[in-house]
């Protein structure tokens, strides 16, 4: 038994070109209104983040407009937007200032000890933390490395002052060994040592809440068979671990790169002393000496500009690099 089917002419059928091809119009009006419905659908996840934006907004991207005074003289009571256009005299004049460079490298010495030590202890902490298996012994390591990150960087500049007195408990211990006491304030050759110190005690337990949160997404049964395999403990850090909080890792490294160039101002503004300038002094207590202080308010902009100028090149540079080599990156 036999079907017939009738075809077609030649020459009468659609092509395919328009058989497959899509209404345009149809395929708009989903695009166009999706995101409305989703508005209406979850307005009220939307609306918090109406604060947020608002912050940003007020004190992040409408002050930029003031960065037009680095390029004109601006007075105290004046215009906010300065008197007269004076061009790149104030970039000149920061750039021949032998005093920018030395607190340009002393920027540069502080973040680069600060991203090179505070970085990846955390991730040491971390995974220190996840090989403990006692619970109570867990939580009362959490909760004493946590504890600094709640403490105002006062009282953390305070405590770091008393500390090293010389009259404090460190020269006491080191009297008991017959060394004599050290200023540990006013040399200036202990202040990144100390700036450092300070830094690692209060961020590095708080940084490794984000590792630990991370080491939780790893599936154990990539662990099962690296001991299947015959790796050892260190094998599995090495081959599994590591490798899991990787993008973790790259993530938070582009943002501390980010931010190299923006040395603790509040810190550093609390120990450092006329004394300690030589090595202490960074970009953004500078451009407060300069601003507040003298009321140099276009010279302070015109050398913060630059600061944040170099802060994006090398967050853009850390981004291309680690898409390229890593294949993560923020955007």
């Amino acid at each position: 038994m036999s079907t017939s089917t009738t075809s077609a002419p030649p020459g009468t059928e659609d092509p395919p070109a328009a058989r497959a091809a899509p209404r345009r119009r149809g395929d708009r009006t989903p695009a166009r209104t999706g995101w409305r419905r989703a508005l209406r659908r979850d307005w009220q996840l939307y609306s918090l983040a109406i604060l947020p934006l608002l912050f940003f907004l007020v004190f992040r991207y409408l002050p930029m407009i003031g960065n037009v005074i680095a390029f004109r003289r601006f007075e105290p009571g004046g215009s906010i937007f300065g008197e007269e256009w004076v061009g790149l005299r104030y970039v000149r004049m920061f750039l021949s200032d032998p005093t920018f460079w030395q607190v340009f490298r002393n920027t540069l010495w502080i973040g680069g000890l600060t991203l090179l030590f505070c970085f990846p202890i955390p991730i040491v902490l971390a995974l220190l933390l996840n090989e403990v298996r006692r619970r109570s012994l867990k939580r009362f390591v959490q909760s004493v490395s946590y504890l600094p990150h709640f403490l105002s960087i006062v009282i953390v500049a305070g405590i770091t002052l008393q500390m090293l007195a010389s009259d404090g408990p460190v020269n006491h211990v080191l009297g008991w060994f017959g060394h004599e006491p050290i200023r540990f304030i006013q040399e200036p050759e202990w202040f990144r040592t100390i700036y450092v110190g300070s830094e690692i005690w209060q961020t590095a337990g708080w940084g490794t809440i984000l590792y630990l949160a991370a080491l939780t997404t790893i599936d154990e049964d990539l662990y099962e068979a690296a001991r299947i395999d015959g790796a050892n403990r260190w094998q599995q850090i090495w081959h599994v671990t590591l490798p899991g909080i990787r993008p973790t890792m790259v993530t938070l490294l582009i943002l501390n790169i980010g931010t190299f160039m923006a040395v603790g101002f509040e810190k550093v503004l609390l120990l450092y002393n006329p004394l300690t300038y030589p090595t202490a002094d960074v970009i953004s207590t500078y451009v407060y000496r300069a601003g507040v202080e003298s009321n140099s308010f276009s010279y302070a902009a015109a050398i913060g500009l630059f600061e944040a100028i170099i802060g994006l090149v090398l967050i853009t540079t850390a981004n291309q690099l680690s898409r390229r080599t890593v294949g993560t990156s923020l955007w």
